[in-house]
């Protein structure tokens, strides 16, 4: 039932685009059948599976990146109050510095190259992944730990049955928030300074006016980020949660 709501759902969607790009009429708002046939020519040229390739490949390396800073950052200002008040400004700071400003920023001090651009996006999203980790850990349960110390639990057994399952919601709520928003600004940042990749290419089918080729382009991207979670993310969320 639940997956025949979701096919639904996604059904009545493209039965809408269709039927406003037909009473549309225009380039502009490309129907389906354009979207499907830019998309054969992008990948029988093969352009679109480069600059995919090179576009996951900076996603991924900010996303590890992003991730071990800001889960080891977040578990010291969660476990430790004085780290907390020490790093609260700057985590403040952090999250309202925006993103464009950041970009730009990091473009002047170190040039317009991928370490650039992979800096810019850690920076960034750092703050987010701290703030939800942070929470994590201050939302942790004493009583289990009164428990522990009642059973003599080892640190290991403490880590991996008292710490981790409590804070697993928070990791995977983390992990699938900041895939989500990586990939985002990593489409700005190669569209305002790079010469390869999904942003910069859309920036290219911008300048032409070209509906059906930047939204081929967002489709194929959107379609691999959606595998990610359903081949991924979701498999570990449902073994963490038996594990639970």
């Amino acid at each position: 039932m639940k997956n025949q709501t979701k096919l639904f759902s996604v059904m009545l969607f493209l039965i809408l685009w269709q039927a406003i790009s037909l009473l549309a009429n225009s380039d502009l708002f490309p129907s389906l059948i354009d979207i499907v046939k830019s998309l054969n020519e992008h990948i029988k040229n093969k352009e679109l599976f480069l600059n995919l390739a090179i576009t996951l490949y900076r996603v991924f390396i900010a996303f590890f990146i992003t991730m071990f800073i800001g889960i080891f950052f977040g578990l010291l200002m969660g476990f430790y109050r004085r780290i907390d008040d020490l790093l609260d400004f700057f985590l403040v700071l952090g999250l309202n510095i925006p993103a464009l400003v950041t970009i730009i920023i990091c473009y002047i001090w170190f040039g317009l190259s991928d370490f650039a651009a992979i800096m810019a996006v850690v920076i960034n999203k750092v703050p987010i992944v701290i703030v939800n980790i942070r929470e994590g850990t201050k939302a942790f349960d004493k009583k289990y730990m009164d428990l522990a110390k009642v059973y003599k639990l080892s640190k290991k057994e403490i880590l991996t049955k008292i710490y981790l399952p409590q804070l697993y919601p928070y990791l995977m709520a983390t992990t699938r928030l900041s895939l989500s928003l990586i990939w985002k600004i990593v489409l700005v940042v190669e569209l305002l300074g790079r010469s390869d990749g999904i942003g910069f290419q859309i920036s290219m089918f911008y300048q032409y006016f070209d509906i059906s080729s930047i939204l081929a382009y967002s489709l194929t991207f959107i379609l691999v980020i959606l595998l990610i979670e359903h081949k991924i993310l979701k498999p570990i969320d449902n073994r963490l949660r038996v594990w639970k």
